[in-house]
């Protein structure tokens, strides 16, 4: 097979996969901020199940370090391919089952059980998603290509962002309210299922990375990797996660969270919004094609902390954007948003594979990615909502303020702590 053909079968499978993911990830997070509330979860007040709802979608978030070391430990011990394909079938699988959940009003607390052994299952096998998928890229990258093929996954982000919410708009536009609540939000889950049986085929028809292999011939695999991270490399992983803190701190309070205060709180249509942020979704995957080639350029490093500077300045904004109200002015916040997020997520796959060596990295980076996406992903959305349910919409964006200044700090020390990048140490 030529090398052209080879390196776009890599290039599709590490996408395919983190598209799959963010798809998941949001169809469920518009789920979460539209109708899981009063269909799974009994409460006083539509404020009081909004965070009920949000909470099961941060139980994820917790499932993911779980599946890091789970998926990590055969990652790094029997290679990166069949790791990949067992982490996208187990998140797949509680995807499409969430689609033929009953609701509370059915079975009463045996609902919200289930609903969240589901998604549980969804965070478990991301664990293993996203770490797999940039080692797939970057290990196989020609040379001065790292960063490049190490944005194919994040480009999965914008791709699975407009699947989800383009079907959640048109299902807005065909179905009622009534019949939307009804029945309508379960077709996304089910439709999940198509992406997930193209994820499988692209993904069994690529071999093991060259610099996995290598790594084996130089030395057994680890016995236990998932020690051996937090005894030899504990700071590169404390750097990591901080520096992944950022861009899931603007995602999810600029999608999840946005979508749920102006639906709920400020009566602006679903319709509208899932438009707005449709929109705002394009210069998401410019704002990663633009990391991605200065990060070639000059260094993932540098990018990602001109980004976590953005992200600090956003942060002034965003919560008077949201006060303020007006479609325009959110809009313009959300454009701006997902940008500066393509710039603190386009260059990860770069930067992070750099500083752990071979035979450790799936396991190391699994972890900080999803132990950052803890504070970044699941802590920042509730409590952006507590302070809103206690009239501080204002001050929401201080939330981004400070994650900028947590992945600024990890990104500017993880510098000391970084290894020739990409060689099988």
């Amino acid at each position: 097979m030529s090398p052209i053909r080879t390196h776009r079968r890599i290039l599709a499978a590490a996408l395919v996969g983190t598209a799959v993911e963010f798809y998941d990830f949001y169809v469920y997070a518009t789920a979460a901020a539209l109708v899981f509330g009063p269909l799974f979860f009994p409460a006083e007040s539509a404020s009081a199940q909004l965070l009920l709802s949000l909470m099961s979608f941060g139980l994820a978030f917790v499932a993911r370090p779980v599946g890091a070391i789970a998926f990590g430990h055969f990652g790094d011990r029997l290679g990166r391919k069949s790791t990949l394909v067992v982490s996208l079938m187990l998140m797949g699988l509680s995807t499409l089952l969430i689609a033929f959940l009953p609701t509370y009003q059915m079975v009463g607390w045996l609902a919200p059980l289930l609903l969240c052994i589901l998604r549980f299952g969804q965070g478990f096998g991301l664990g293993g998603e996203w770490g797999g998928a940039t080692l797939l890229a970057v290990e196989n990258a020609p040379e001065g290509w790292e960063a490049r093929f190490g944005s194919a996954p994040q480009l999965g982000a914008p791709v699975g962002f407009l699947a989800a919410n383009g079907l959640y708009l048109l299902l807005g536009l065909w179905l009622s309210d009534a019949d939307f609540f009804a029945w309508g939000w379960r077709i996304p889950f089910l439709l999940s299922a198509i992406l997930v049986g193209l994820g499988l085929w692209v993904r069994l028809k690529v071999g093991e990375t060259q610099a996995f292999r290598d790594a084996l011939d130089d030395a057994p695999p680890a016995s236990l990797p998932a020690g051996e991270v937090l005894r030899g490399h504990l700071w590169q992983v404390i750097a990591a996660s901080a520096g992944v803190i950022a861009c899931f701190a603007i995602f999810y309070l600029g999608t999840a969270f946005a979508l749920g205060h102006m639906t709920t709180e400020r009566g602006v249509s679903r319709e509208t919004m899932l438009s707005l942020q449709l929109g705002a979704n394009l210069f998401l995957a410019l704002g990663i094609l633009v990391a991605a080639v200065r990060s070639d350029r000059s260094s993932s490093r540098t990018v990602l902390l001109w980004g976590a500077s953005g992200t600090m300045l956003l942060g002034l904004i965003f919560g008077p954007a949201l006060a303020h109200g007006s479609l325009l002015a959110v809009f313009l916040m959300l454009v701006l948003a997902l940008f500066v997020m393509g710039l603190v997520y386009g260059p990860l796959g770069g930067w992070m594979p750099s500083l752990f060596p071979v035979k450790l990295r799936y396991t190391a980076i699994s972890i900080a990615f999803n132990g950052g996406g803890i504070i970044g992903g699941a802590v920042a959305p509730i409590a952006a909502q507590m302070l809103s349910g206690a009239g501080g919409i204002s001050l929401v964006g201080l939330f981004l303020t400070a994650a900028g200044l947590v992945t600024f700090i990890g990104v500017y020390f993880g510098k000391k702590a970084s290894l020739k990048p990409y060689a099988a140490m």
